[in-house]
C-alpha cells in the first residue's frame, strides 16, 4: 500500500481505515475507507512493512526528509506501541482536546474510540532545554544519544500534612554568623516540632538548640522567636540574604508554605536539595523516612534534561519523592518528578 501527502497528513486509500485504524487504532478516518496519518504514524508503518511508500519514499527516504526532532518522536512512539499501547498524536482532528503533548497514549486494550487516556507525553532529547514554566502534569519522554528512552511521570502536588507544636511561650535566640542559639529551648520546639538541631556534645551539658536561618526567620514572624538585642525577623532576613544570595528568599517561601500546611522541612544538603519533608512527626525520636526532597527554584527556571534525571533518580536512590517548589510572586508551583516505566 502506498500513501501521498496531504495538508501536512499521509492519506492512504484501498481498505486502510480496517486494516490501520479499525484494527490497531492508527490515524483518523476519512471519507469511504481512506484514513489519514500523522507522519510519525506513516513512519511506523514503513518501518513495520505495512506501508511500501509514501510519495515515493521507503522508510529510509521518509525518515531523512523529516523535521528537526521527528527522529526521537519516532524512537518513542514505537516503545510505546512495542510496549502494547495504542497511541495518538496530540493533535487536533486526532484527539478532542489538544494539548501541549506529543501523544496520547490510551491505556492497554484500549484505543481512540474509547474515550480514555492513560497518559499525555511529550518528547524531547537529552540535549533540549526545558522551561519550568511548559511543565504540567503527564509524561516527559527524554531520549538519550544512544536513543534510549527514559520516562518520567510529572505530576502537580500540593502539600500535606499533620505536625502539630505549640510553645507556650517564645523562644529566645541569639544571632550568630549564619544561625541562631537558643538557650534553654522549650522541649516542644525541637522534641515535637522538630526545629532544629541541639548543641549536644558528651563531654557538656549545656542546653542550647541551634537554629537555621530558614527556621529562625519563619518562627520569629510567627511570633515564637524573639532575638533580644541581637535584633529582629529583618535581621534574619537579611543575614539570609547576605549568606544565601537569592536563594534565600525562595527557600524561606517555600519553608513557611510547607509549614502552614503541617510538613517539617529539613535541610536536604545531604541530598543536593533544599529540604528533606516530614509529613507527621510527633516525636523527634521516632521520625521515620522522610518523604519528599524539595528544590526550591524561580518560576522561569529552565531544567537541563540530564540534571532532571539526576534529581529524580537519586531521590529515588534513597526512597524519597523528587518535587520542585517552583515560585513567582503570587504562589508556589510544587512538581513532583518520578521515574515512570509505561
Amino acid at each position: 500500500m502506498n500513501g501521498h501527502v496531504r495538508d501536512g497528513r499521509v492519506v492512504v486509500g484501498d481498505d486502510a481505515r480496517q486494516r490501520f485504524h479499525d484494527a490497531r487504532g492508527y490515524g483518523v478516518p476519512l471519507d469511504g475507507n481512506d484514513v489519514a496519518l500523522s507522519r510519525v504514524e506513516a513512519a511506523h508503518l514503513l518501518f513495520r512493512g505495512d506501508l511500501d511508500a509514501v510519495d515515493g519514499m521507503d522508510f529510509r527516504e521518509f525518515l531523512a526528509a523529516a523535521d528537526r526532532g521527528f527522529s526521537a518522536r519516532f524512537l518513542v512512539y514505537t516503545d510505546l506501541r512495542d510496549r502494547g499501547f495504542y497511541l495518538s498524536p496530540a493533535r487536533e482532528d486526532w484527539i478532542d482536546d489538544p494539548t501541549d503533548a506529543d501523544f496520547v497514549v490510551y491505556p492497554r486494550g484500549k484505543g481512540p474510540g474509547d474515550d480514555e487516556i492513560e497518559y499525555r507525553v511529550r518528547v524531547v532529547g537529552e540535549r533540549t532545554d526545558v522551561p519550568a514554566t511548559t511543565l504540567d502534569s503527564g509524561v516527559l519522554a527524554v531520549v538519550d544519544e544512544e536513543s534510549e528512552i527514559t520516562y518520567l511521570d510529572v505530576d502537580r502536588v500540593t502539600p500535606e500534612g499533620a505536625t502539630e507544636y505549640d510553645l507556650d511561650d517564645p523562644a529566645a535566640g541569639v544571632l550568630l554568623d549564619d544561625r541562631v542559639v537558643v538557650w534553654n529551648a522549650p522541649p516542644a520546639l525541637h522534641e515535637s516540632a522538630f526545629y532544629g538541631q541541639p548543641l549536644a556534645s558528651r563531654a557538656s551539658d549545656v542546653d542550647a538548640i541551634q537554629l537555621s536561618l530558614v527556621e529562625a526567620a519563619y518562627l520569629a514572624a510567627e511570633g515564637d522567636l524573639t532575638l533580644g538585642d541581637t535584633g529582629d525577623v529583618n535581621a534574619l532576613v537579611e543575614r539570609g540574604r547576605e549568606v544565601e544570595r537569592g536563594r534565600f528568599d525562595r527557600r524561606l517561601r517555600a519553608y513557611r508554605a510547607l509549614r502552614d500546611r503541617g510538613l517539617v522541612p529539613k535541610t536536604g544538603f545531604k541530598f543536593g536539595a533544599d529540604f528533606r519533608t516530614y509529613a507527621d512527626v510527633t516525636d523527634v525520636d521516632d521520625l521515620g523516612h522522610s518523604e519528599w526532597l524539595v528544590r526550591c527554584l524561580e518560576e522561569d527556571h529552565v531544567f537541563d534534561p540530564r540534571d532532571l534525571a539526576l534529581d529524580v533518580r537519586l531521590a529515588h536512590g534513597v526512597r524519597k519523592r523528587m518535587v520542585f517548589a517552583l515560585a513567582d510572586r503570587d504562589a508556589i508551583t510544587w512538581l513532583a518528578v518520578s521515574r515512570l516505566t509505561p
